[in-house]
């Protein structure tokens, strides 16, 4: 006997449409700009939990131990002229793009603090956990028109967890990615390397290999109306000299672009780059961003600072520029949808929201592999932790 509801068809099973129109089909987000120009929603004030480093092979470490300090060129001497080929490909370890890290750094780090929450186990239990590159994704979606994204989402004891998954068309993107993008990848760990020092008041020394392996990442939690926020995101550094050293209000972002030479290229620039610069920096409260702007060869030939409260300035009077209330709008909007969407708690249930420019958002079920990504030692742990009875002190 068939199923109720369904129909055969083509050797496999196939949805009949509902009678009662209340059944609504598979839910699904739109992204036109223009749905969400309303008033900038709240965002808390980022406050960072704590930090965590990853070593040269990779590997996991509580502390602070990856962490730069900046230490820019100074501003009344000649242009910086940082070689930023030099080292390449001989002093370049980048990190093996193939290892599905999903979110287990921040879960190791979220183990190890769970008790130490401001709020408990229960604030945890309502809030969304995921890295600060996929919020960044999600800011961006209503002005992206090139690349899709998959992120993967589980509830696991109240708690949401979003992670992102590698699209075919991304997969294949990286697989043929041209010897000329790497080298520009390249180029931007490189310029790290030309403004960071290892000490505070220590001088960079760039004549060591550039492994991307290291990262030194701040865990930060937030509000976004009325979701609360638990994120991580890596720090290129910290500045010494910032009169307030309370992270992350100390900490720079550096970035690399190529010249400008016409107003046609600033514009795309602010259009584009722009607006993912601010997203990146604005979700942990990152305040400046300073970019090396490169010649054709490979040199830095300028400097800039953007403080990233005064980005959408550049944009503001652009018809086809970008608004911050949109960005944040739509991403409270997909926190909204994916909070109602993802209704049973199984870390092994994984409700995939999908999305390809010029569509909306959409969203398929399934359970275990490929997409489960709360990993097993996670899973356990979080839950001895509820089965155990609280420990009592011990007498004196």
């Amino acid at each position: 006997m068939e199923p109720r509801g369904t129909k055969r068809g083509a050797g496999k099973m196939e949805v009949a449409e509902p009678r009662n129109k209340l059944l609504h089909p598979s839910p699904s987000l739109p992204t036109d700009p223009a749905l969400y120009s309303g008033p900038f929603p709240f965002y808390r004030r980022p406050s960072e939990l704590g930090c965590f480093s990853l070593d040269a092979q990779r590997q996991y470490h509580g502390d602070a131990r990856a962490l730069r300090y900046y230490s820019p060129p100074p501003t009344n001497g000649p242009v910086p002229n940082f070689d930023l080929r030099d080292g390449y490909p001989d002093r370049y370890q980048p990190w093996d793009e193939e290892v599905r890290e999903g979110l287990d750094h921040l879960l190791r780090w979220l183990l190890e603090h769970r008790g130490q929450l401001e709020g408990g186990p229960g604030w945890l239990a309502g809030a969304i956990v995921t890295w600060r590159g996929h919020l960044t994704k999600l800011l961006t979606t209503p002005y992206e028109q090139q690349e899709g994204w998959q992120l993967a989402a589980s509830r696991f004891q109240g708690t949401l967890y979003l992670s992102e998954v590698e699209t075919p068309a991304a997969r294949a993107q990286r697989l043929a990615r041209p010897p000329i993008l790497r080298e520009l990848m390249y180029m931007g760990h490189k310029f790290e390397h030309y403004m960071c020092a290892d000490k505070p008041g220590g001088s960079p020394d760039p004549s060591g290999e550039v492994n991307t392996n290291v990262a030194f990442c701040s865990v930060l939690r937030s509000r976004l109306g009325s979701y609360p926020l638990l994120f991580s995101g890596e720090v290129d550094c910290t500045d010494p000299q910032v009169p307030s050293t309370q992270s992350p209000a100390c900490y720079v972002e550096l970035k690399t672009s190529k010249e400008m030479h016409s107003p046609g290229q600033w514009r795309n620039f602010y259009r584009h780059k722009l607006l993912k610069w601010w997203a990146q920096s604005f979700l942990p409260g990152v305040p400046n961003v300073v970019a090396g702007f490169r010649n054709p060869e490979g040199f830095v030939c300028s400097l800039k600072t953007f403080p990233t409260m005064e980005m959408f300035e550049y944009v503001r009077n652009d018809r086809d520029g970008w608004n911050p209330s949109v960005c944040m709008n739509f991403c409270a909007a997909f926190l909204s949808f994916a909070q109602s969407t993802v209704v049973e708690d199984d870390p092994r249930l994984v409700y995939l929201f999908s999305w390809e420019p010029g569509g909306p958002v959409t969203m398929s079920v399934h359970r275990d592999a490929p997409y489960a990504f709360l990993p097993t030692w996670y899973v356990e742990a979080m839950t001895q932790d509820l089965l155990s009875p609280p420990k009592t002190p011990s007498p004196k």
